[in-house]
């Protein structure tokens, strides 16, 4: 696993989100941005982890934040996602993997005795000039947004 790491310049990326529209890395020149990669739309941690983003939402944008969330999901996973938990940011159903490889979250994960590949928990935060100010590689699903505020 290649992940990016802080002082890297992100490489330019485009995915789709829930909705099938086209979303470049380049639409967020000159905002900051938080881009969280979690493992399965609907699951417990992830549900956790993006509802404790939607809950402090209006906080990370008043410190100028916009928000992307990242899974292997279809467009269609994703959009049921977003709509059943009212989340006032896009979610990329990345099913090429194209966004997730460019950040370098996947690999090698173990859970209950298996190993199995997979999209690692991770959240990165990403400047102005599109180069990475920080990542979160420890995601507390539960408190999130403090991390990222903290």
């Amino acid at each position: 696993m290649n992940t990016l790491k802080a002082g890297d310049k992100v490489p330019e990326f485009t995915a789709k989100d829930q909705d099938g529209n086209t979303i470049n890395l380049s639409d967020y020149t000159g905002k900051k941005l938080i881009v969280f990669f979690y493992p399965k739309a609907n699951t417990p941690g992830c549900t956790a982890e993006a509802c404790n983003l939607r809950d402090n939402y209006e906080e990370l944008q008043e410190q100028g934040y916009e928000l992307l969330g990242v899974s292997a999901d279809s467009e269609k996973k994703q959009s049921n996602f977003k709509n059943k938990f009212e989340f006032p940011f896009p979610l990329l159903a990345d099913e090429d993997h194209t966004v997730i490889n460019t950040f370098g979250v996947w690999g090698l994960k173990k859970f209950m005795g298996r190993e199995y590949d997979g999209i690692h928990r991770m959240t990165f935060l990403i400047d102005e000039e599109g180069v990475v100010s920080d990542v979160i590689q420890k995601v507390k699903t539960k408190d999130h947004a403090a991390q990222i505020l903290g």
